[in-house]
């Protein structure tokens, strides 16, 4: 360019400015990726480029730009270009829903209005208005499956249930993904065995675990009356059919995309499937089998019904991906179910198997099943019929605290039949929790015992129909709840002793009441004690009259909230009475030589008023005569002697001495030494407790059946309290 060129400027664009205007509007329309629309005020396109026109040039021109789009909306479509139109300002990006011409199916569209001022100015009327839309179609698709995968990974995984899982992974896909989703489960897997290794073969039992359907697919169904579509509720088990796109899936373990219509040539093998899809409306169908690690868990069918978009691979990428977490989701729940069952069972065969009569205590149980599965009841005949109540509760589900639980029943019934003081026995239980914690802590830190510290807690109480008096101790356990015979709560305060499995070396602290006869003892875990006036409510529930105990202890159940239930927890429940006086005997007896040979007659006279036989009655005889003379020998004033009838007949010999005699085997030539060796080879048990004043020596004859219903008869026509 020349200095006089430079200094005149540059040359003025050819054509004038109108030329200018056209070709710059011209580009605009033919060049954007965005379809532009240009409308009259009567809401009429004037000019549109290709994105907005139909298949043929200028189609839609002077229609209304509702129809160019077919929206779903078209008045509120039009009420907003009216508003920008008189002047309130632009519309930036509304999202709207229709249809185009050369794609099938449902579009979104993001549409922005502007005003097109003339040449006055905002302030006169209006040219008309440019409209610019953008298909966001794709975008949303794209955001509303992010959106399904994020609800699928929060939704799946937070239950350890198959079943709930299951539903959750399906209310996760529909209705944001699918119309209908049905999750089935291989039935063995359901029953806690290991998942198959694909391939399934066909004849495989399919249970179905959950389902879903959206509204439309659930009205459709609903009008079809009682021989259309309805929702197979969750439990139902059907059987693979060969030759089907749900068998194809579990053959070679990938997904399938299945346009569905009458032409398809599956739906023969499986007539019964196939009419139940039909009478949903399904047209497009997502298959995915369940799978980790090639074991096959289940199937998740996705349909899609009516009007709703068909799946495409980009759907099927997205099933599978969700298919993935919930096959991982389900298989730790399977995980859990089965080491819940294990622990379960292992439970039940721990503890008592049948109800226990007891001499002057009528019981009842209830256990809950839940997630623990380390909580335990236990009634023991002790005694001068005498009955400890125990309930204790290791904390924790699973295999560990169920196999704990039963070391620590095992120690207590141990314990329990050394006649030990109720916190004594608490003392030496938490002595075998400490060494059975430390073995825990040594073993290697890969093994599964090491996994979770123990935490345990027990109450034991014992119940003396003869004082009519229970004595308490608890570790780390609610104290147990009592009702007198008035219904009238009766106050027990019982010191809380440390925990099992704590390193609280407190001393436990035992607590003794006095109760009527008729009173009511409630020993229970502490999930039964939870939540706001959880003792009231027991309290009042025992307080009932003319309930047995067993309809009492479900009374309780009806009122607990549903996280008790669930949680699992157990309940002993116990009535008090005494033991008839027809069948008990005691004599006072002289501290004298003599006194062996009267305890001898006084025995037989007694025994024989009870009508029991002579091999009963002399082997007795002989037991007194030793215990007797043991006493007379080696122990001090004063001197007692009572006999039982029960189901077992009990002798006592009661003296003041603290000593206790042990058992000797004599040599040939001792003149002595053998009273507790004879007296151990008649009764079936023996053994000695102690007390503040002095000690008793006792002994337990099993009875012949013809005798044991006898004492029962003699009780039961006595009227003696049980």
């Amino acid at each position: 360019m020349s200095d006089a060129e430079t200094a005149a400027g540059p040359e003025p664009p050819r054509g004038g400015p109108d030329q200018l205007d056209e070709a710059l509007l011209a580009t605009l329309f033919a060049q954007s990726a965005v379809g532009l629309g240009v409308l009259d005020p009567q809401l009429r396109l004037v000019r549109a480029n290709s994105l907005v026109e139909g298949e043929e040039i200028g189609e839609y021109i002077g229609h209304r730009f509702t129809d160019a789009f077919r929206l779903d909306d078209p008045d509120g479509v039009e009420q907003l270009m009216k508003r920008v139109l008189a002047g309130e300002g632009p519309a930036h990006d509304r999202l709207v829903r229709g249809r185009l011409r050369r794609y099938p199916g449902d579009r979104e569209f993001l549409v922005s209005v502007y005003r097109l001022d003339g040449p006055g100015g905002p302030d006169t009327p209006a040219l008309g208005l440019l409209a610019a839309v953008v298909d966001v179609t794709e975008r949303q698709r794209a955001r509303a499956r992010n959106v399904t995968l994020a609800a699928v990974r929060d939704a799946v995984g937070g239950s350890l249930e198959v079943a709930a899982t299951c539903r959750s992974f399906a209310d996760a896909l529909v209705p944001g993904f699918a119309d209908l989703a049905v999750v089935e489960v291989v039935d063995d897997v359901l029953r806690g065995a290991d998942p198959p290794v694909g391939p399934l073969p066909p004849g495989t039992p399919l249970r179905r675990a959950a389902s879903g359907r959206c509204d439309a697919v659930r009205d459709a169904a609903e009008g079809e009356g009682e021989g259309g579509a309805r929702d197979r509720s969750a439990g139902v088990t059907r059987r693979l059919a060969a030759r089907t796109p749900y068998a194809l899936a579990t053959t070679d373990l990938r997904a399938r995309l299945v346009p569905l219509g009458p032409d398809n040539p599956w739906p023969a093998t499986d007539p019964d499937g196939a009419r139940a899809v039909a009478e949903t409306g399904a047209h497009s169908l997502i298959v995915v089998p369940l799978t980790l690690r090639g074991a096959v868990l289940g199937l998740v069918s996705l349909y899609r019904c009516g009007a709703a978009e068909p799946f495409d691979e980009d759907d099927v990428f997205l099933a599978v991906s969700a298919a993935t977490r919930a096959a991982l989701g389900i298989d730790n729940a399977r995980r859990y179910e089965r080491e819940h069952i294990i622990a379960s069972t292992v439970q039940r065969r721990l503890l008592p198997q049948a109800e226990r009569q007891q001499a002057a205590v009528d019981t009842a149980h209830v256990l809950l099943p839940g997630r623990d599965s380390g909580c335990w009841f236990d009634t023991i005949a002790l005694s001068g019929a005498r009955t400890a109540l125990v309930v204790g509760g290791v904390a924790g589900e699973g295999l560990q605290s169920a196999i704990a639980m039963g070391q620590l029943r095992t120690v207590i019934q141990a314990l329990a039949g050394l006649d030990l003081e109720p916190e004594e026995v608490l003392a030496r239980l938490k002595d075998t929790a400490d060494r059975l914690a430390d073995e825990r802590a040594a073993l290697p830190p890969a093994d599964a015992l090491r996994s979770e510290p123990l935490s345990a807690g027990c109450v034991y109480g014992v119940y003396d129909p003869f004082t009519r008096t229970c004595t308490v101790a608890r570790a780390g356990h609610p104290a147990p709840l009592i009702v007198g015979p008035d219904g009238r709560a009766v106050a027990l305060d019982v010191p809380e002793g440390p925990g099992l499995f704590t390193t609280d070396s407190a001393l436990f602290a035992p607590a003794t009441v006095t109760l009527e006869v008729g009173s009511l003892l409630a020993f229970c875990t502490a999930e039964l004690l939870s939540g706001d006036r959880a003792a009231e409510r027991i309290t009042e529930t025992l307080a009932r009259p003319g309930r047995s105990l067993q309809q009492l202890g479900d009374d309780i159940v009806y009122a607990l909230p549903d996280d008790t239930r669930s949680a699992g927890a157990a309940l002993l429940l116990a009535r008090t009475g005494t033991v008839s006086d027809h069948l008990v005997a005691t004599w006072d007896l002289a501290q004298d030589p003599t006194t062996p040979a009267t305890a001898r007659v006084l025995v037989r006279d007694r025994l024989q008023g009870w009508g029991l036989g002579e091999d009963t009655v002399e082997a007795t005889e002989l037991i007194v005569s030793e215990l007797v003379t043991n006493a007379v020998r080696y122990g001090t004033p004063p001197l007692r002697l009572r006999l039982l009838l029960d189901s077992t007949l009990t002798c006592e010999v009661h003296d003041g001495s603290p000593a206790s005699p042990h058992l000797r085997h004599a040599r040939t030539v001792d003149e002595g030494g053998r009273g507790l060796f004879i007296v151990s080879r008649l009764a079936a048990h023996w053994g000695a407790r102690h007390g503040p004043d002095g000690k008793v020596l006792w002994t337990e004859q099993e009875l012949p059946e013809d005798e044991r219903t006898g004492a029962k008869d003699e009780s039961s026509g006595a009227g003696g309290e049980r």
